[in-house]
């Protein structure tokens, strides 16, 4: 099951039952199936508060994936910062909702076990990034 909360900001307009088939349909490329998933989109006060009490980190991020993983079934929080998904896509020029959902499937390919910190590993990422989004718009 996915759930989709917000705490502090107004939640996104995205369609959830389409949104979680989709999810299902990548972590599947993936052999993985969907368990327990939450989404919390929050703002950056909030973010920043969850990378220093978990993560010791003092710097803001798009989002904290927390893996709860067992076995092929994936489990997991996900927190998002709409105000860092917002100033991201005008940094990179991109439209709001499409970073958004580029940060939704970012933490889905990291409990799926792609990671984005070693060598190569960031490109590899924003591969699968860029197959996730075809598979939602059909592109």
């Amino acid at each position: 099951m996915i759930t989709y909360q917000a705490e502090g900001v107004k939640m996104p307009k995205i369609r959830k039952r389409e949104t979680t088939a989709w999810i299902k349909a990548v972590a599947a490329s993936y052999g993985k199936k969907v368990g327990e998933v939450g989404y919390l989109f929050v703002d950056d006060e909030k973010i920043l508060e969850v990378n220093n009490e978990y993560l010791g980190h003092d710097y803001y991020t798009d989002i904290i994936t927390f893996d709860y993983d067992e076995g092929d079934v994936i489990n997991g929080d996900l927190v998002i910062s709409l105000d860092t998904v917002k100033s991201n896509a005008e940094l990179f020029g991109k439209v709001y909702e499409e970073e958004l959902y580029r940060v939704i499937i970012h933490g889905i390919l990291h409990l799926c076990g792609l990671n984005d910190k070693g060598p190569g590993e960031r490109e590899l990422m924003e591969a699968a990034e860029d197959k996730a989004l075809a598979l939602r718009t059909g592109k």
